[in-house]
């Protein structure tokens, strides 16, 4: 074991890593030397290894710590911001964690990475191929009382000597508490941006390994927009406690009804009824799964909830500079929660924790768990307007795509300014590791992969016909039993829908459904056929080798375009709050107003809205596949016409749990109907796609470009409850003839759209006997053939 200090030496060690020099060392010894002889004995200096004071502070019994240093080899912190040693050396000195514990280190362990409890202390490790001089941060007493300060940092600059293994920095720190130590590190190396280096050792970089994120403590504190991020660890808490009768839900996929949700917009508005310290928290989801039973959803999949900064758009003026990021699809660390979903501001420690009482809750209640995750870029943004945070200053050139004949700049695949190099061996390794841990730590059931395209591609950004992320994520061991959904697109035009390598693991977000029934229900002319092919389980497009219909995620809704609502009260986007001109957000959203933009006292458009707002919902709960739906739309959320609202922490995002109420009786209970409905009838989501005898099609006018109408029976062999649906997008009535329902059966009518609430959807059915069903515009009908 080395010491820190060697007293009697009167001049600081040469350390490899010469840009130190910048760090007033020279200063540092110099006032040493013209202290009285009894403190020239203590000495700020550097070893071997290169620990230094960024700023000591000695208190009024230094005579006695000096004694102890030279008994003990102990080293007390001092801060490093803001002031230099000269100025506080002989103020005070503060023990270490109040006690006089020595701080003391060795030459550590390559693996793992991250920080981790060894025998001797703790382990600090982290790759680095290019960096030629790494030095490890400590701040001892971590942020207190909301300061944004770290005070009692320490800086060890590692040898690569002792303390490098291949490309993995590390090192071993006796003496530290086992939790609440925050740290980072300062990493230099070659200065060539044109080779891809992006090294700036003036920065304290977050360990992309670190598995707890320190930051601002409360959501949205615009007082402290600036806050750095820092990794911290726990290792002295126990194990969580997931209780004796705990299990995991394991949903069979073709079982699933996806409900995608936003953690904190969830319960953020002061209409959820929490205490103001549980709103937009774990906790506030644990509050409110009564609700999600009540809609009869098995699986939410939140919007990003690793840790990110919700306020970088703030860092320096721009249009964007307004607006607080609530989506979170801006990693900023891949092991860590975010940490300002804690219930009363209470940090990182508690983040984790009641991240864990939220999954146990929703386990318990029968809820699966799927993250949404952004293994495509991350928060460190584009060439112009650097945020260097974390992987950018820990090696460029292999975390990211470049364009090394365009002076390493970055490739911007994501749309967010630079593009992580996923299919780098090290880069794939971290985001394994990182799965692991969400499902081994957290008990995640799956996830939902952003912009999963830009995982098919090679690290000069080429297409892969294998890509190697992929095959391991769908082979691996530990995520074996886990929902892997990829969003086969990315923004650089890698159109991958039906085409993603699957392995027969992954499903996807089928983008085709949501284009194709929102265009039918419109009433745009020839999509009868393909409207068809969606409803059916998109064989088109998945009836490939072992692939199964539950592969198509069929969605008409997702957190990114228009709400339900929307997408038939607006012609057009209206992003005009986002600040970008209204160039934000996509304009092919194939919605349509029913006669009027936007908000309208027009009882006849309102009526119309509320018929295809239940017509879109049929369709997705009887269509094969794994449906989804997005948070607000089970009571008409509206964003009024703005289809990108990542960036409003108001109620433009915020459920409206008030509305919610107001509408209980009516829409809400459409949804609920229809969900249960289809948890009851397995012919609705089978595992296989359909044959002839599994439907019969009441359509002899396939080619009839102008027919907008479609009638069919769905066919159950085993009980013989067929079941009839029709919609119809024309603009006038169609008179349906109803085949004969089977032997011994009568039609019940379960659903007609067009009627009012509680009408439009009775359970037990309305027994119907006609040959015929008068079908109103833009209405759809559901019979249910009983005994």
């Amino acid at each position: 074991m080395e010491s820190v200090l060697f007293p009697g030496r009167t001049q600081a060690i040469k350390h490899p890593c010469s840009s130190f020099s910048s760090l007033s060392c020279r200063n540092n010894v110099r006032f040493l030397a013209s202290m009285p002889s009894s403190t020239s004995r203590l000495r700020v200096l550097r070893n071997e290894m290169g620990l230094r004071f960024s700023k000591a502070k000695i208190a009024s019994r230094w005579q006695r710590i000096i004694s102890k240093v030279r008994e003990r080899y102990m080293v007390k912190p001092g801060n490093v911001f803001g002031h230099s040693v000269e100025e506080s050396l002989v103020e005070k000195v503060t023990p270490m964690l109040g006690t006089d514990v020595p701080l003391k280190y060795s030459p550590g362990l390559a693996f793992p990475l991250g920080a981790s409890e060894a025998e001797n202390g703790i382990n600090f490790a982290i790759f680095s191929r290019h960096a030629s001089c790494v030095t490890l941060c400590l701040s001892i007493f971590g942020r207190e009382k909301g300061q944004e300060i770290c005070d009692g940092m320490v800086e060890i600059a590692l040898d690569p000597q002792k303390n490098k293994t291949g490309d993995v920095w590390h090192i071993c720190v006796e003496g530290l508490s086992r939790s609440g130590i925050l740290y980072g590190y300062r990493i230099d190396g070659p200065q060539e941006k044109e080779q891809g280096h992006g090294f700036d050792n003036s920065i304290v970089l977050l360990d992309p390994y670190a598995k707890l994120v320190s930051g601002r403590k409360w959501f949205g504190d615009v007082a402290n927009k600036m806050s750095k991020f820092l990794g911290t660890y726990d290792f002295e808490s126990m194990p969580f406690d997931w209780g004796p009768d705990y299990k995991l839900p394991n949903i069979p996929e073709t079982d699933l009804v996806i409900y995608e949700m936003n953690v904190r917009a969830f319960t953020a508005d002061e209409s959820s009824g929490l205490d103001p310290d549980v709103r937009g928290s774990y906790l506030g989801v644990i509050e409110k799964i009564p609700h999600l039973l009540e809609l009869g959803i098995n699986a939410v999949e939140l919007l990003p909830v690793f840790e990110f900064d919700e306020l970088e758009f703030q860092r320096y003026q721009n249009p964007r500079d307004h607006m607080i990021n609530t989506w979170g699809y801006s990693t900023l660390n891949f092991f860590a929660p975010m940490s300002r979903y804690a219930s009363a501001g209470g940090g990182p420690l508690v983040a984790s924790h009641e991240f864990k009482q939220m999954v146990k809750a929703l386990h318990n209640a029968g809820i699966e768990v799927i993250l949404d995750v952004v293994y495509n870029h991350t928060n460190e943004a584009n060439d112009r307007h650097p945020y260097t945070t974390s992987f950018r200053g820990t090696d460029n050139k292999v975390y990211y795509m470049l364009d090394l004949d365009n002076g390493a700049k970055y490739l911007n695949f994501s749309g967010c300014g630079n593009t992580l190099n996923c299919n780098h061996p090290v880069v794939m390794e971290l985001i394994l590791d990182s799965l692991r841990h969400w499902v081994n730590e957290y008990h995640v059931d799956g996830f939902r992969f952003d912009l999963a395209s830009i995982l098919c591609r090679g690290t000069d950004g080429s297409p892969l016909n294998s890509p190697p992320l992929v095959k391991a994520i769908a082979k691996d061991a530990v995520l074996s039993r886990c929902k892997i959904i990829a969003e086969p697109w990315d923004c650089g035009g890698l159109y991958l829908v039906g085409k993603f390598p699957n392995w027969d693991r992954w499903a996807e977000w089928n983008g085709k459904y949501r284009d194709d029934i929102r265009r039918f229900m419109k009433g745009d002319c020839g999509m009868k056929g393909t409207f068809a092919t969606r409803i059916s389980g998109s064989a088109d497009l998945y009836q490939v080798n072992k692939r199964k219909p539950q592969h198509s995620i069929n969605f008409v809704i997702a957190h990114d375009g228009f709400t339900l609502y929307d997408l038939v009260s607006y012609n057009f986007k209206h992003n005009d709050a986002n600040g970008e001109g209204g160039n934000d957000g996509s304009n092919d959203n194939f919605s349509w107003n029913c006669g009027v933009e936007g908000e309208t006292e027009d009882v006849d458009v309102i009526g119309l809205r509320s018929r295809q707002m239940k017509n879109f919902h049929l369709a997705l709960m009887i269509s094969q596949g794994t449906p989804m739906m997005l948070m607000g739309d089970e009571y008409g959320h509206t964003r009024y016409g703005n289809n990108n609202s990542y960036g409003h922490d108001t109620s433009i995002n915020h459920f409206q749990w008030k509305q919610l109420e107001e509408r209980r009786g009516g829409h809400f209970r459409f949804f609920c109907e229809m969900i249960k409905f289809r948890h009851k009838h397995p012919i609705l989501r089978r595992d296989r796609f359909l044959t002839k005898s599994d439907v019969a099609w009441h359509e002899d006018n396939w080619s009839n470009h102008e027919s907008k109408f479609l009638a069919f029976t769905l066919h159950d062999d085993q009980f013989g409850g067929d079941i009839y649906l029709a919609f119809n997008a024309h603009d006038y009535y169609v008179k349906a003839a109803v085949p004969s329902p089977p032997h011994k059966k009568r039609w019940h009518r379960v659903v007609d759209t067009n009627l009012e609430s509680p009408k439009d959807f009775v359970p037990e059915g309305v027994p119907f006997s006609d040959t015929s069903y008068n079908i109103a515009s833009y209405s759809a009908v559901l019979l249910e053939a009983k005994p």
